[in-house]
């Protein structure tokens, strides 16, 4: 049996090997298999890349905007010709379907260089009037090292949408993918060097929480861009504090989906099962807390049914597979843990939650999608978030109801209203407490459009022109233009 290959780390514009000398394996959790020994990043790594991304940021910052975006469009434009080459990786990595990764991962990261490199040469302050004899101004700057801490569910997507503003503000980044998803972060900063982005400028370190923590905890990184669950993001920002680090924060969510009685059923149904299905239900932002108007309550769950019970759950690899593998064993148990709390809670189990075993897969981590009924408000299934396919479906009565019902939580990333009644929609996502939202569709992000959380759910925003305000610091300049006064 051969030994799985090597994967570095990359440092100063090159692979570069783990000064710890540790190392540990990735596996592809469809199949099992050994996918590379990964090395490991240290404390001395950490402080050399740091050393590297200074050097790279003195070089990077002083070039004009014209030409960062000019690199980061190059960059782009490589992403999408090897499209399906790194979505293959990406599939191996996460187990999520090879039908879903070229445009939900690959595609969306180009894009967020492609928008990020042509906002790169307008990045400016503004004028201030201060009568005749003097004025100010203000300048966006770039705050020096960003370090890019990733979550395992969409590992190329967030590298891109963290390290595109980052770079087009004319910061150096230090990225560290999840410890699960190594493979794809290195496959990005081959690209950028390919582009002509500097060495020194995107550097990847691999490891786990004590990598995360060297890299948060650096007094000389300047901001930290963290995604992941609510417990990690709280540690990550403690770390951060140490120094006073701009940080953003995109963390979990246990998000609302309300269906209006007048609806329409089937339109409404899709964007539940793509808010609960859609990559095994490993999305932050997915609308798993599914409110229905108790008239087209068992309409709803009829069509549900029938369409859920028909998704091919499968080797990730088929083109035809709907559902691929969660992310790990432990991953699974967890996941089968919480359907098992559903049924002991009083919740009704209409259709899967149960492990499924695929042929050429056996060693994989696959569950069939589960819908829950006779849910309750106060059900951990309905109040946890379980980063699985498990959806759980209550009714409602009034609009008054369904809205301090779906703010009842502490997450606040999203939420979904349908209606064909337009002033109700945008008079009920005025009142709920969540950063994104969306009207008669679920879980689109196009690069122009901010993404973000309320509450513990997150800080900034990601994406759109705004990210640029969270890669860059204002200067304020006065200019005087008259004489100086002293009463002295």
């Amino acid at each position: 049996m051969s030994r799985p290959k090597k994967l570095s780390l990359y440092i100063d514009g090159k692979a570069a090997k783990a000064i710890s000398g540790k190392s540990f394996t990735n596996f592809n959790p469809a199949t099992g298999a050994k996918l590379s020994e990964v090395e490991q990043a240290g404390r001395r790594d950490v402080e050399k890349t740091v050393v590297a991304a200074r050097a790279g940021f003195r070089e990077w910052s002083a070039m004009t905007g014209k030409e960062r975006g000019r690199i980061l469009r190059k960059a782009a434009s490589l992403l999408r010709e090897r499209r399906m080459e790194l979505a293959e990786i990406e599939v191996r990595d996460t187990g999520k379907p090879i039908a879903e990764a070229p445009e939900a991962d690959i595609d969306s990261g180009a894009d967020a260089f492609e928008f990020f490199g042509g906002l790169a040469a307008d990045i400016k302050g503004g004028h201030h009037d201060l009568g005749e004899t003097a004025f100010a101004y203000t300048r966006r700057e770039p705050l020096g090292i960003c370090a890019g801490i990733g979550a395992w569910n969409y590992p190329l997507q967030i590298a891109c949408w963290k390290t595109a503003p980052a770079l087009a503000a004319g910061n150096s980044m230090i990225f560290k993918p999840s410890e699960l998803t190594p493979t794809n972060a290195v496959r990005l900063a081959e690209i950028l060097t390919e582009a002509g982005l500097p060495k020194g400028v995107f550097n990847v370190l691999q490891g786990g929480a004590e990598t995360g923590h060297y890299i948060a905890s650096h007094p000389e990184i300047d901001k930290i861009s963290f995604t992941g669950s609510v417990p990690t993001g709280r540690q990550v920002l403690a770390d951060a504090a140490s120094s006073v680090k701009h940080v953003t924060m995109e963390l979990g969510g246990k998000s609302p989906l309300i269906v209006f009685d007048d609806s329409q059923i089937h339109n409404a149904v899709s964007a539940a099962m793509n808010a609960n299905f859609y990559t095994q239900g490993e999305i932050c932002s997915n609308g798993t807390r599914v409110y229905v108007h108790e008239d087209i309550h068992d309409a709803f769950i009829a069509i549900l049914k029938s369409r859920t019970e028909a998704m091919v759950v499968g080797d990730p690899m088929d083109p035809d597979t709907h559902v691929g593998s969660l992310i790990s064993a432990d991953h699974f148990e967890k996941v089968m843990e919480y359907v098992r709390l559903g049924i002991e809670e009083g919740a009704y189990l209409v259709s899967g939650g149960e492990k499924v075993t695929v042929k050429g897969c056996e060693k994989g981590n696959f569950i069939s999608p589960a819908i829950f009924t006779a849910c309750q408000d106060d059900m951990r299934i309905c109040r946890e978030e379980i980063f699985g396919p498990v959806m759980s479906v209550m009714s409602f009565r009034d609009e008054e109801e369904v809205i301090n019902r779906a703010n009842d939580t502490e997450f606040g990333l999203a939420a979904g209203v349908f209606t064909q009644n337009l002033s109700r929609a945008h008079r009920v996502v005025a009142k709920l407490r969540a950063g994104t939202c969306w009207i008669n569709n679920y879980n689109l992000t196009p690069v122009g459009v901010p993404f973000g959380g309320y509450k513990q759910s997150g800080i900034g925003r990601e994406n759109a022109a705004v990210a640029l305000d969270h890669f860059t610091q204002l200067k304020s300049v006065y200019v005087e233009l008259g004489d100086v006064d002293c009463s002295y």
